[in-house]
């Protein structure tokens, strides 16, 4: 089950430029980022599928695991675009399961110099900082 962007934009991980959001939509409040806080980050497994296209597996537990897991995956997929030299990500498709009380996500996305088209892109340096004010871990 992949979450909506709105789940994204509460935890302020939505990346500017998605739909013209300015910084006040984006803002996360003092309830998500405790939840987001709540979570304990289980780590990341980064498969590098072809060229561009990138795998990211995900876990964490806790209060608000659910939502935290996808926000992780984002984390984890521009902070990886950054280490490559590259500005943007792309999603293309996050799957989330739970099985004894963890959550992982398995998500897939493209990195590339350049705004990607597509609904949902992320600006890494963005996301990354929003990242570390949520207490989200970004590998």
């Amino acid at each position: 089950m992949a979450l909506s962007g709105a789940h994204m934009a509460a935890l302020g991980l939505v990346a500017v430029g998605l739909s013209g959001c300015d910084k006040t939509c984006c803002a996360a409040s003092e309830a998500d980022v405790s939840r987001a806080a709540a979570s304990e980050y289980l780590g990341v497994e980064t498969r590098l599928l072809d060229g561009d296209l990138v795998n990211f597996l995900v876990s964490a537990k806790g209060d608000g695991a659910k939502t935290n897991v996808v926000a992780y995956a984002d984390c984890a997929a521009a902070q990886y675009a950054l280490i490559r030299g590259f500005g943007f990500a792309r999603h293309v498709r996050t799957n989330v399961a739970q099985e004894a009380g963890i959550w992982r996500a398995d998500a897939v996305y493209t990195i590339s110099p350049a705004l990607p088209e597509g609904l949902r892109k992320l600006d890494a340096e963005v996301v990354v900082a929003n990242c570390r004010d949520n207490g989200i871990p970004t590998v």
